[in-house]
């Protein structure tokens, strides 16, 4: 069986910002790519589980006129190509690809590592470092916040929204910090941004990790990183949004001079308490 199909639906996907509804449409679609030229929008909307207003809605988001359109593009799509063989990429697979393509991406930012190097340096010099990430950008927050807390004497998570996000912004201000870290991924709370817009405010440089530098995040933030994430599976893969705030904790690094001598404490302390099973 041809897997040119499912790599057809998948390129007509890309680049489109799709509900959690749309994209268990998009997968039933991808799963059953030979059919959906040829299914009705009630059949589809049966096979996906969903509403069939929500296959028109779907097909709407695509920039089709509707559903008809839709399909009428998919059959004029099969009609022109020429039948394949080989063995098709699965679901999970033409995800991992997506991924290694934002991360190849990513690579090529990178071949310029000034945007970087001047937001460790900024990230560095800040006592304390307050580290915003909210919904799915939390476990990215987390994850630097966990690593920098390390070879910085100061970290502090944000990572809860709501009425005390301002208050621990002032209060890491009145602290001393002069530039906060943002993790923001899709979809954008609404609250991130209003949280950046206080900092800023407040006397806060910002610092942005996003998935785009068209982000709403972006008229926000002073100084924007993006790195894609990836949209081929139900939940958006952040691969590279991970990999740029390793990049950013290994320069950072670079400007914290006690750096070093924090992590080997930190190894002769976990050493000392068995902390890790070697």
């Amino acid at each position: 069986m041809s897997d040119r199909p499912a790599t057809r639906l998948q390129q007509l996907f890309e680049g489109h910002r799709l509900t959690p509804t749309q994209r268990r449409i998009a997968h039933c679609m991808v799963r059953r790519a030979a059919d959906v030229p040829f299914l009705s929008s009630v059949e589809l909307a049966e096979l996906a589980g969903v509403s069939q207003p929500s296959v028109t809605r779907f097909a709407v988001a695509l920039g089709f006129d509707g559903y008809p359109a839709l399909r009428k593009h998919l059959r004029e799509l099969e009609a022109a190509e020429p039948a394949a063989t080989g063995a098709p990429d699965n679901t999970f697979q033409q995800a991992v690809e997506a991924e290694i393509e934002n991360l190849r991406h990513l690579a090529d930012l990178l071949a310029d590592p000034g945007p970087v190097q001047r937001a460790a340096e900024l990230l560095a010099g800040s006592r304390p470092l307050p580290v915003l990430g909210l919904r799915a950008a939390a476990a990215q927050a987390h994850g630097f916040a966990y690593f920098a807390a390390k070879v910085h004497p100061d970290v502090r998570l944000l990572d809860e929204g709501g009425t005390m996000l301002g208050d621990r912004i002032d209060s890491a201000v009145r602290a001393g910090a002069s530039v906060l870290l943002c993790f923001a991924l899709p979809r954008h709370p609404r609250e991130v941004v209003e949280a950046l817009e206080h900092a800023q405010q407040a006397g806060l440089t910002v610092v942005t990790v996003a998935d785009s530098a068209f982000a709403p995040v972006a008229r926000v933030s002073d100084l924007l990183l993006p790195a894609a994430v990836g949209t081929g599976l139900a939940f958006d893969t952040a691969c590279s949004p991970m990999l740029l705030g390793r990049a950013l904790l290994e320069a950072m690094c670079d400007h914290l001079p006690e750096a070093q001598s924090r992590l080997e404490a930190f190894d002769a302390t976990a050493a000392e308490r068995g902390l890790f099973v070697e």
